[in-house]
């Protein structure tokens, strides 16, 4: 296996790690949050585009990490 594939690889299972633990969180939230219902809607939502906007910009950031590396044969 490539250094390449192994660094893909890794960031697959990060981003898998992130995702899983974004969804526990919001179940956990959801699950013992003390709030009316659309409150309670409202914050996950917010949350939930925080997420996604921190993640796209680590895959951005990432991927041009990975773009720069040169490639050894």
């Amino acid at each position: 296996m490539s250094q390449e594939q192994n660094n893909q690889n890794n960031m697959l299972y990060l981003l898998a790690g992130v995702g899983l633990g974004a969804i526990i969180g919001a179940a956990a939230g959801i699950l013992f949050a003390p709030k009316a219902g659309d409150e309670l809607r409202s914050e996950l939502n917010e949350k939930i585009k925080e997420i996604k906007a921190k993640t796209e910009e680590w895959v951005a950031e990432n991927r041009k990490k990975i773009e720069v590396q040169p490639i050894y044969r």
